[in-house]
């Protein structure tokens, strides 16, 4: 009987001391520099993407911004976090990145600074995003530009979509999570 028992309390003494890590425990700078707690966002459903202005998928920035002028009322945010990883294509300023997707895409959805999402210096909110969502045969490196994951009301990491996944094929998948309590 205590045998059975032994590895239970073992596991659960050894993550007592472990803080419970979900979305809502990160930060992450604004396009503007302002600090911004993942927290904001509690009890909606997030979007989350590594863009870039000189990419093939760069496009994407259309769909992304028709999934969120159609879905933010009902509760769903998209954040932009720019990366400059994949063969250097978003190399633009902060002022840069937020002028070139507002004249060329009409984005209204929040933009970050430029982060790292592979790497020695993988900004922490996405090292967590690639260890709750890896990708095909559970890699967790991100691949290219426009990798998208999926949060939850509850700020859990639902889903990881690549590169040549068109926003608008994530539409189903967010209206469950809006419809879901």
């Amino acid at each position: 009987m205590y045998k059975l028992l032994l590895p239970v309390l073992l596991t659960i003494t050894l993550n007592a001391g472990e803080p419970m890590k979900n979305f809502y425990n990160f930060s992450a700078k604004d396009i503007k520099g302002e600090e911004v707690s993942m927290s904001h966002y509690k009890g909606k459903v997030v979007l989350i993407v590594n863009v870039a202005s000189k990419c093939g998928f760069t496009p994407q920035y259309k769909g992304l911004e028709k999934l969120y002028q159609d879905y933010k009322s009902q509760g769903l945010e998209v954040l932009g976090f720019p990366c400059n990883q994949f063969k250097k294509q978003e190399p633009g300023t902060s002022q840069e990145i937020q002028n070139f997707c507002k004249v060329n895409f009409g984005v209204t959805f929040p933009l970050f600074e430029k982060i790292d999402v592979n790497g020695d210096h993988t900004h922490p909110l996405y090292a967590y995003l690639k260890k709750k969502a890896p990708g095909f045969l559970g890699t967790e490196g991100i691949k290219w530009n426009f990798t998208k994951f999926l949060v939850d009301k509850q700020g859990t990491v639902v889903e990881r979509y690549g590169s040549s996944t068109e926003p608008l094929e994530i539409a189903k998948d967010i209206e469950k999570l809006l419809k879901a309590l």
